[in-house]
């Protein structure tokens, strides 16, 4: 039996999906300012992010609701473990911790997984496709940034086992379409992936925090060097 699913996913978090792109640390992404401090974190949080909705899904592989959209080639900790040994060196594991929004956020995953495993349905659909969609523009722009040199430090964006992106998610939303739910589920599979995207929006806005202080802490010195050679330009003789 056909459902609405996809389409009512996509119209359903229209909204939300706008406020998240409006939040200033993907603002300033999009537009080219990152920095390896902020993107770091960024790969740390997602890290534990995806380890939580990896083993979730796996948990519940043979939920009926989980079942049709269960593709193991969308799991990113592989990728994720690789980007952090980049940035982090060989004992990442041990130097990285999450935000308190991604604590937040993983804590919710882990829960509906208990009780209401459909549900992680909003959750994988909220990052996995948007990972798909935009991956490769924003793996362009954090390259460009970051000024790296090879093809280290972005393997999360990249998906070696889907050969093509456009096919894949007409495959997945036609997964979500197949998935046996009832209207009411339907509703609450929404109202889910609205969730999952405030707490992603709300783990953002902690790294933009930090994209502040650190600009801040930057205008300061570069402050603190200009006078220092005002001062030295005044004192030298004439």
């Amino acid at each position: 039996m056909v459902n609405t699913l996809a389409n009512e996913l996509r119209e359903g978090t229209t909204k939300s999906h706008s406020m998240a792109e409006n939040v200033s640390f993907v603002k300033s992404f999009l537009g080219g300012v990152v920095d390896k401090k902020s993107y770091s974190q960024l790969v740390a949080n997602l890290y534990f992010v995806y380890c939580a909705i990896e083993d979730e899904l796996f948990c519940n592989k043979d939920h009926p609701v989980i079942k049709p959209i269960y593709f193991t080639e969308l799991n990113r900790k592989i990728s994720l473990s690789e980007d952090l040994s980049y940035y982090y060196g060989s004992d990442w594991l041990n130097l990285i911790k999450p935000s308190p929004a991604t604590k937040i956020y993983v804590e919710r995953i882990h829960s509906i997984g208990c009780k209401q495993p459909e549900l992680l349905v909003a959750h994988a659909y909220t990052r996995y496709l948007g990972d798909l969609s935009g991956g490769q523009i924003l793996k362009k722009i954090a390259r460009g940034a970051m000024n790296l040199s090879d093809e280290r430090g972005t393997k999360f964006y990249d998906f070696d086992q889907i050969q093509d992106d456009t096919v894949f998610k007409d495959k997945y939303r036609a997964a979500l379409n197949m998935i046996p739910v009832s209207d009411h589920q339907i509703q609450n599979i929404v109202s889910e992936a609205n969730i999952s995207f405030t707490l992603n929006m709300k783990m953002f806005e902690e790294l933009n925090s930090s994209t502040l202080k650190i600009i801040t802490l930057l205008i300061a010195n570069t402050i603190q060097k200009l006078k220092a050679k005002y001062k030295t330009t005044l004192a030298a003789p004439h």
